[in-house]
């Protein structure tokens, strides 16, 4: 992931997890419907802070993990537009994009931050959502 010079330094120590799930989706675009077709969506993303704790970590991998599946996995094997918030919006590789990175940011432990989430829905194809400070 590259870093966004936009958006506020860079934390001292960073994480990146990854996981995937497999959905379809039919996005509109200039207002017509393409096609249902699914993807293999691969999921990387990377939480940073300042401060570890008394065992060195800045957080358990195993809870972010635990997070990031329970993030993405009412849309796992499942069509994006039938399932939230993709009912009610554009299931885009951006908006999926986004979505996690507001679920995840709400879960993470006081001193950690969500830095960037990138969603891959094809191999060239990703998209990568940076919250504003």
């Amino acid at each position: 992931m590259t870093r966004d010079p936009r958006h506020r330094p860079m934390p001292s120590h960073c994480l990146t997890l990854e996981t995937v799930f497999s959905a379809a989706h039919a996005i509109v675009i200039g207002g017509e419907r393409e096609p249902v077709h699914g993807h293999d969506w691969r999921v990387a993303v990377r939480i940073g802070g300042d401060t570890l704790d008394a065992d060195g970590l800045l957080v358990d991998f195993h809870k972010i993990q635990h997070d990031l599946r329970a993030i993405v996995e009412p849309w796992h094997n499942r069509s994006l537009n039938e399932v939230e918030p993709f009912d009610a919006v554009n299931p885009t590789a951006e908006l999926v994009a986004k979505a996690i990175g507001e679920r995840l940011a709400e879960r993470l432990p006081d001193g950690v931050r969500l830095v960037s989430v990138r969603v891959t829905e094809a191999v060239g194809c990703a998209a990568e959502f940076w919250p504003r400070p």
